[in-house]
């Protein structure tokens, strides 16, 4: 009889449940969207609402099971964005919750700054993390602005610690996720309560810290249709648990990851951040590894408004294919030119962690040939721009470590086409190479769950044996040097674009708190 791994992945945009067995095959997945409700009077807020949301897991839960004996489900594990944080009170219950890009704290970031000059590099030199999207300057905001529910707070955890929580009954954290917090140190991969107390913060609020793939609990919850006693297994970010998916385990290996949000990522021995703050370093799931990052934003969910807004009549069309709408979409962007046509998407700019901010959502160069300027080459662009920043942000990275960068592994939404990761070898000009399972972070959470469950004898070595591939694309070298040209030409579109930000002219697509 089969016996499986469960992941359960709450991410920016939807929350999922993929059953895999134990070799590594995804079996079925179920998925529902939700969004995170930003509340009146509160500028730049992100809530997330633990109560509906739990809703939702659970009918993930259900269906993912539906056909299966969940008494053969060894283990369950959970991964999540990062960034985003539950707080409890001393019952265990959620009071309070915001998700990944929660921006509410701009005037705490900004009073954080005055009265303690230069803190924000002292804190980044030991955790890797600035203000941006770090939990400090949002613990500050719910002392200041809710003061009722600051008393109450008896612990801090992250949202898939939360999703652990729910089924065990145990509140913990592991090193991957809750270093994305800034009150942490990337040395001693645990949290440093000084931090807090500096600020004026609780610092007796931090759980355990426990690595993934360590049993924590068991299942005790009864709505999540799940077996009672089944293990419950520590998880991780979902960046990090996308690399294990994707074999990403030795110091120098590089991924992107394309979905809401991309994020490029590579493996380093040093943990020490660079002294501009000019890119994000993580603890990673394995542990004498730390991951250099950049982000770059909605890349994903640009795709998808995208999608949603315009392309009615393509929708229609890939249900009578039984495709997805993105099929259709890049079988019309393969027929456009590299470049689109000059169309200049302008969303995420590169990553500059230390001052991090967007211009306004835009696409600049179009015009009134609809041979030219349509849903098709439009969509291209998007492609490219997701592309052209994640190119941006590895540069950076590579500057930073001196380590020079052969292949890139690609996943996520995005690798599952044929067009893109294409663009993405043209654009880097490297190879790049897909796995067969494309959802990459549900995979490397059922990997830290069989750890737990005992099926594998460590993070690595599964992640090595579970992980195939099913294509590698090599760059065009003329293509490659188009797109030279198109980077730059986006560059200094984008520096003119921030300039209509910081004239009032136009307003940003995000910015990080205190700017």
């Amino acid at each position: 009889m089969s016996k499986y791994l469960l992941a359960i992945d709450a991410g920016t945009g939807s929350c999922r449940a993929v059953l895999f067995d134990t070799l590594g095959k995804q079996i079925s997945v179920a998925s529902r969207e939700w969004t995170h409700i930003s509340e009146d009077g509160v500028a730049g807020s992100m809530g997330f609402d633990c109560d509906e949301n739990w809703e939702l897991i659970c009918e993930c839960l259900k269906e993912v099971t539906l056909e299966k004996e969940v008494s053969d489900i060894l283990a369950v594990s959970a991964t999540s964005m990062r960034e985003g944080i539950v707080l409890y009170d001393k019952e265990g219950k959620e009071i309070w919750a915001v998700a990944n890009v929660d921006a509410r704290a701009f005037e705490e970031v900004k009073e954080l700054k005055a009265k303690f000059p230069k803190i924000e590099e002292e804190f980044y030199e030991l955790s890797g993390q600035t203000f941006a999207l770090g939990a400090l300057p949002r613990l500050l905001w719910v002392k200041k602005n809710r003061p009722e529910i600051y008393e109450k707070i008896d612990k801090i955890s992250m949202i898939s610690d939360w999703v652990l929580a729910k089924l065990s009954g145990v509140i913990v954290s592991d090193p991957s996720n809750a270093g994305t917090t800034g009150i942490y140190s990337l040395e001693d991969r645990d949290w440093m309560p000084s931090m807090a107390q500096k600020v004026g913060i609780k610092s007796d609020i931090f759980p355990p810290s426990v690595e993934s793939g360590v049993v924590i609990g068991t299942v005790r919850d009864k709505e999540s249709v799940l077996s009672l006693g089944t293990k419950v297994v520590m998880g991780g970010g979902d960046t990090q648990l996308g690399a294990i998916g994707l074999g990403i385990v030795e110091e120098g290996e590089v991924a992107i990851i394309g979905g809401s949000f991309w994020q490029q990522v590579m493996n380093i021995k040093d943990a020490k951040p660079p002294k501009n703050m000019s890119i994000r370093i993580n603890p990673h799931v394995i542990k004498d590894l730390s991951q250099a990052e950049g982000i770059t934003f909605f890349s994903g969910m640009a795709l998808k408004w995208f999608v949603d807004v315009f392309c009615e009549s393509e929708i229609a069309f890939a249900k009578e294919r039984e495709v997805s709408p993105y099929v259709i979409l890049e079988e019309m962007a393969s027929e456009v030119p590299v470049g689109s046509y000059g169309i200049l998407p302008i969303f995420s700019d590169v990553m500059k962690y230390g001052k991090w901010y967007h211009a306004s959502p835009s696409f600049l160069n179009l015009g009134l040939d609809s041979q030219k300027y349509n849903k098709a080459s439009m969509f291209r662009a998007l492609e490219e721009n997701a592309c052209i920043v994640s190119a941006e942000n590895l540069e950076n990275i590579t500057k930073f470590t001196g380590i020079k960068v052969k292949t890139i592994i690609f996943a996520g939404g995005a690798s599952k086409g044929f067009l893109c990761p294409q663009i993405l070898a043209d654009v880097t000009g490297k190879m790049v190479k897909i796995p067969n399972v494309k959802e990459a972070t549900a995979l490397g959470c059922a990997i830290v769950a069989g750890v737990g469950a005992g099926v594998y004898e460590n993070i690595k070595e599964a992640s090595k044996e579970l992980v195939t591939w099913d294509k590698s694309y090599l760059p065009s070298l003329e293509n490659h040097k188009l797109y030279k040209v198109i980077r730059r030409r986006w560059k200094k579109a984008y520096k003119a674009q921030l300039k209509l930000v910081d004239t009032g002219v136009t307003e940003s697509m995000w910015k990080a708190p205190g700017l």
